[in-house]
């Protein structure tokens, strides 16, 4: 029996960088945290300490802001000239992979006027993008996480098995919440308008959480994957995690009041977690797009 070094990759994680174009009197911002991995023979590296294959991390760092210099584009652009830069860059790295998370900034309105040059932060929602390069192959998967959506109505959860340990009650009316992770792979060499796709990923998604009458959260995870699928060929797969954000009555009984549906707790916890992916048959699969993505099946 012999001891060999298994499948591995190293890089540089959360390089927070802000890039502002100043090009006119209304400025730009991107704000973005880029995570960078290669992959390729390192192996002397692990087992005699040889690091004459290793390109350091904190050359990868550098070469993500150099980069922002030259202005950033969306994250799927910036992610994949890093990618092609660093699996280009020596013989052994065979491929690399980017992960950009981009944080939304909105003008502040002054006298009813965005400013040109002040900014507040969105919510807790975070624009993504995943990059691998291998070889002449490049994969992008675009997302979205902590996207929150919540339906005061249409929706139920009725019809499960039940057994000595169920005490869930029935309902054909609740409030359905979810915060929404969502990646989709391109299955097309072509680069689209990538921010134009995301706009309208990002509409189908709202769209059909909000018209469809789910009856599980499973329900609803499907239909919006479908959705994204039916209005945008290029995307091959969506993959999505669905925390349910469960909202209980609660009652006031104890106060002498009734509660016709009107105040609620919300509990963060424990919460079922729905997880899934819609794709298509015709379509092969890209698993080399999704390693070192976790948190979906």
């Amino acid at each position: 029996m012999a001891i060999v070094l298994g499948p591995h990759q190293y890089g540089k994680a959360e390089v927070r960088v802000v890039a502002v174009d100043r090009s006119s009197a209304r400025h730009t911002l991107v704000d973005l945290n880029v995570s960078s991995s290669l992959r390729g023979d390192f192996t002397a590296a692990h087992t005699v300490g040889d690091n004459s294959h290793v390109l350091t991390t904190d050359s990868q760092k550098n070469t993500v802001f150099a980069f922002a210099r030259d202005g950033v584009g969306t994250p799927e652009e910036f992610g994949l000239r890093l990618a092609r830069h660093f699996a280009g860059s020596y013989a052994w790295i065979t491929g690399a992979r980017v992960a950009v998370e981009s944080y939304g900034w909105e003008r502040i309105p002054v006298g009813g006027r965005p400013h040109d040059h002040a900014f507040r932060q969105h919510g807790g929602e975070v624009r993504t993008a995943v990059v691998t390069v291998d070889g002449n192959d490049a994969y992008v998967l675009a997302g979205l996480t902590d996207l929150v959506v919540l339906k005061t109505t249409g929706s139920e959860f009725w019809g499960f098995p039940r057994d000595r340990y169920t005490t869930l009650a029935e309902t054909h009316d609740r409030i359905l919440a979810t915060a929404v992770t969502a990646r989709w792979r391109y299955d097309t060499g072509a680069e689209p308008d990538w921010d134009a796709t995301f706009a309208g990923v990002r509409a189908a998604l709202l769209e059909t959480f909000a018209t469809t009458h789910s009856r599980a959260l499973q329900q609803s995870l499907y239909a919006m994957g479908e959705a994204v699928l039916e209005r945008f060929p290029d995307i091959a797969e969506i993959r999505m995690s669905m925390p349910n954000r469960h909202h209980f009555l609660q009652d006031l009984s104890a106060f002498g009041l009734d509660n016709p549906d009107v105040v609620y707790h919300a509990d963060d916890r424990p919460y079922g977690l729905i997880e899934g992916t819609v794709m298509r048959d015709d379509v092969a699969s890209a698993e080399l797009a999704w390693q070192g993505t976790p948190g979906f099946c």
